[in-house]
């Protein structure tokens, strides 16, 4: 899979500002409402593509979803995530862009808001430090 050219709409930030201020009234649910799902309803808020929508609904929890994943040729979220967008250091991230965080829950996809990244888990929507981030990943 080649990486997607993803442009960010005019109206991004009030689009994601919105999308955000939703987002954090929704708990968290796997394979409803989970970090990857979190952070490709940020991705489409912004740009208007949806690059969880091959998968979006197909998957009741985690292991289903890392199920269907494989069967699509990626080892998890952060592999599809890698092939859908550029990857680049961390420093450079700048709102709206992905990043990966290491939970006790495993890898997180969360959404760059200035030096902190939303992350979405088992405990809600909660921001951690910019410099927990292990990858980061260009949205437009």
């Amino acid at each position: 899979m080649t990486q997607a050219p993803l442009t960010r709409l005019p109206d991004w930030k009030p689009r994601l500002t919105a999308w955000l201020a939703n987002a954090a009234l929704h708990p968290f649910a796997e394979g409803e409402n989970d970090c990857a799902l979190f952070f490709a309803g940020a991705v489409e808020a912004m740009t208007g593509i949806d690059p969880a929508a091959t998968w979006r609904g197909r998957y009741p929890n985690t292991v289903a979803g890392l199920r269907l994943l494989r069967r699509g040729g990626f080892a998890d979220h952060v592999a599809l995530a890698a092939a859908l967008l550029p990857e680049m250091p961390s420093a450079y991230a700048r709102t709206g862009d992905g990043a990966v965080v290491a939970t006790e829950d495993g890898p997180a996809l969360g959404l760059v808001q200035g030096e902190m990244i939303y992350v979405l888990g088992p405990r809600g929507l909660s921001l951690v430090p910019r410099s927990r981030a292990t990858r980061a990943f260009r949205v437009g």
